[in-house]
């Protein structure tokens, strides 16, 4: 994995947490994997045609994201891990510990599996 894999993922990874793109199925269908799968810092699990199916709603998210590393995982597969930061209209702020693994497919990075655990501060 090199400097341009790492920039190019860290991208996408921002991708999910702008309004824009969060909400745009024909942007979602492009990153997801067909076998996506999400456990979510909420504890309900989220598969590619729940998140697809995902109803717009307004939130804020500390960008970039805090603490991202990106770990290869062998050829073509990577895992990041950050910590979000999340505000929401009626002014809750939510943490979480977050990690995604992500793979090349056809040449092109989709994200196969997340996590979000709720965290402190």
């Amino acid at each position: 994995m090199d400097d341009q894999d790492a920039a190019d993922l860290a991208a996408l990874e921002e991708s999910l947490w702008r309004p824009a793109t969060r909400f745009d199925p024909v942007h979602l269908e492009s990153v997801l994997a067909d076998d996506f799968d999400e456990f979510g810092a909420s504890g309900r699990l989220w598969t590619r045609d729940a998140a697809l199916a995902m109803e717009a709603a307004p939130f804020g998210t500390e960008l970039p994201l805090p603490d991202l590393r990106v770990r290869p995982l062998g050829e073509g597969a990577a895992l990041l891990t950050y910590r979000s930061v999340t505000r929401w209209p009626d002014g809750a702020r939510r943490s979480a510990n977050r990690s995604s693994v992500w793979t090349r497919v056809d040449g092109r990075w989709r994200l196969r599996f997340h996590q979000g655990t709720p965290a402190e501060g």
